[in-house]
């Protein structure tokens, strides 16, 4: 099985380097649908041309057959012309949603401060398309406090046994992109390639960067890298 893991395309929190301008589940800036977009039309036509690893062939794409997406806006927003371009309609997977969780940080006393995510009718009034979990009700996805470094941690090594489970499936030959976040990407990438949790080693990810895995299932379970944080799809002025 063949795993694509992509960092969502420029928020306004990204772009912001005032905490005090920060928004607790933020939008795409003009910048990030421009990233998005381009994203969009590169998965659908063009793979990367690496002799002896990969298989696709030249103008079909990553022929992606499974598209997840956290439940935070602006990986909605990123897997929105994502889904219109591959003709997949995007399933949205509550754990692989951003460290920390839908939150504020207010400083003093009063601290980070847990919000809601958005209801089930806030997403589907904007993205019709998308599948969503029944646990996505009108009380929103997220109503509980800051998610602290730990239990992101744990809860990427859940998304990475849920991942190799599916993997070992005979003959899995699944393409599954999943739109998520930097954090969560690098505890996933921990959890997946046996590295203990923590901040000594951090795998960096430019916005709508592409990380290429394969979970190979032969009596045992190998993971292999085919590449990192692969952004060539965007002009370098478009980088973030």
């Amino acid at each position: 099985m063949r795993i694509y893991l992509i960092r969502h395309a420029q928020s306004t929190n990204n772009a912001s380097g005032d905490p005090a301008d920060r928004a607790s589940d933020p939008a795409l800036t003009t910048l990030g649908h421009r990233q998005a977009e381009r994203l969009a039309g590169h998965l659908a036509s063009s793979a990367p041309r690496l002799p002896h690893i990969f298989d696709d062939r030249e103008g079909e794409g990553y022929r992606i057959t499974h598209l997840y997406t956290s439940p935070m806006w602006r990986a909605l927003q990123t897997a929105h012309p994502l889904g219109q371009a591959l003709g997949l309609a995007p399933e949205v997977w509550i754990d692989v949603h951003e460290h920390g969780g839908i939150y504020l940080d207010h400083g003093g006393e009063r601290g980070k401060v847990g919000y809601p995510g958005k209801t089930r009718s806030e997403i589907k009034d904007t993205f019709p398309e998308f599948v969503l979990p029944e646990s996505i009700t009108e009380d929103g996805w997220w109503n509980k406090g800051f998610e602290d470094w730990t239990g992101c941690a744990a809860r990427a090594l859940r998304v990475g046994r849920s991942l190799r489970q599916r993997a070992a499936e005979p003959e899995n030959e699944e393409r599954v992109a999943i739109v998520t976040h930097g954090g969560f990407i690098n505890n996933l990438l921990k959890g997946l390639l046996g590295h203990l949790p923590g901040k000594g080693i951090w795998y960096d990810h430019y916005n709508t960067g592409i990380t290429c895995l394969d979970l190979e299932s032969e009596g045992w379970t190998e993971t292999r890298v085919s590449y990192l944080n692969r952004v060539d799809h965007l002009p370098h002025g478009d980088i973030s």
